[in-house]
């Protein structure tokens, strides 16, 4: 069978508009494409393959989990999944894990949980969820509800109920909304969708320190920020802000479909048997390619490497910049970047991922005005100084024209 873009329009739903390059090989940072096109690619599926394409160490994981036994329901645990478990644990504050398949299951559950958890101590009132204005929680009807993103929500009936949302960053707003009826809030602890947009300390903390004041649970989705990508290991360690829940995704696996819930055992208690459940969750398959992806990021050689390649392209950004004055600036962390677009380019986010493919660069958007990167938390930085030349040349390209 001859495999064409045009064969997506035949056999899938149009809920995407993939570009019509079909990527076939990809080894490290690189990756080719059906004509044997080559791209360096900074997009990292949406910051989940963090240890580039192929890692030997996640292939031989694979290979070996796939030869001994690949699935068990959750009558039954697995050594892989227990593994897993205590190397979360050991590594976090977290006592207690739930594993899932992705980011929107973890959120859900972690909702789930909260709600659960007030429901026990306080009685049916405690119901309120907080969220924030331009998060992005995943695409369940919960999730996508809790998500401040109403183009994302709307168009689908009612939704759940009790949830709320104030602007990232003010928390004037949110002393004013958060009460003694706030059972949870759910909060990115750098927007990613949003724009790529990080806390002030005095935010974080005054969020944590109202949420301990009215007994509301504190959720931090890490799906995108977790597992290296911002330079620590998950996000809040570099806060110094500690969450009841934390969610864990994308990098997690590395590639292979995974996500896990952590929490206390205090926390996890209210999920007894039969509360809640997942099919394919704890996965002893994905749960071995997510060991040995865990293994390998986390590691002070690799964390510190995260920082010294945010460097290198925070420098990169800045030449370029020089020349062609199209940012107002770049915000992130680690290698979880977003390039903002000035006024005179305001809008065309879009522009620049595809004149960066015609160059041979995958990259992403974060809305309309931020171009985003995230590479491989192991990138050659032979790869980030080709990968910005060709980035380069595609600016150029758009500013030329």
């Amino acid at each position: 069978m001859q495999v064409t873009r045009e064969l997506f329009n035949d056999v899938m739903v149009p809920n995407y508009a993939p570009s019509a390059v079909i990527p076939v090989k990809g080894e490290g940072s690189r990756v080719w494409d059906q004509n044997g096109k080559e791209f360096i690619d900074f997009a990292g599926g949406i910051a989940v393959n963090c240890l580039g394409h192929c890692h030997p160490a996640l292939v031989n994981a694979l290979k070996e989990q796939g030869e001994k036994i690949w699935h068990l329901s959750n009558v039954m645990t697995n050594e892989p999944a227990l593994r897993l478990a205590k190397k979360l644990v050991d590594a976090t504050f977290a006592e207690k894990v739930y594993f899932a398949n992705s980011g929107a299951e973890a959120n859900e559950a972690a909702l789930k949980l909260a709600r659960r958890v007030a429901l026990d101590n306080h009685g049916a009132e405690k119901s309120q969820i907080i969220a924030f204005n331009k998060a992005f929680h995943g695409r369940t009807f919960f999730t996508v509800t809790v998500g401040g993103q109403a183009a994302y929500s709307d168009g689908f009936g009612p939704k759940p109920g009790d949830i709320d949302h104030v602007d990232y960053n003010d928390l004037a707003a949110f002393e004013a909304l958060i009460s003694d009826k706030t059972c949870a809030v759910m909060i990115e602890p750098l927007q990613g969708e949003g724009g790529i947009i990080s806390p002030t300390n005095e935010f974080m903390q005054g969020v944590r320190d109202l949420c301990t004041k009215h007994n509301a649970v504190l959720i931090f989705d890490e799906v995108q920020t977790g597992v290296g990508r911002t330079g620590d290991l998950y996000a809040y360690q570099g806060l110094n802000v500690t969450p009841d829940i934390l969610t864990t995704a994308k990098a997690l696996g590395g590639g292979f479909p995974i996500a896990a819930m952590l929490t206390s055992t205090e926390i996890a208690k209210h999920l007894k048997i039969g509360t809640h459940g997942s099919t394919y969750g704890g996965n002893a398959l994905a749960c071995a390619v997510a060991e040995a992806a865990f293994d390998t990021v986390n590691t002070d050689e690799v964390l510190a490497g995260v920082t010294e390649r945010e460097q290198m392209f925070r420098e990169g950004f800045d030449a370029i910049n020089a020349k062609y004055n199209v940012f107002s600036e770049v915000r992130g962390k680690g290698l979880l970047l977003g390039a903002v677009l000035n006024k005179d380019y305001e809008g065309r986010a879009k522009d620049f991922l595809v004149a960066s493919a015609e160059h041979g660069l995958m990259s992403l958007v974060a809305g309309v005005n931020v171009i985003r990167f995230t590479p491989s938390l192991v990138i050659p930085l032979e790869d980030v100084k080709e990968g910005l030349a060709r980035f380069e040349k595609a600016v150029a390209q758009i500013v030329n024209a």
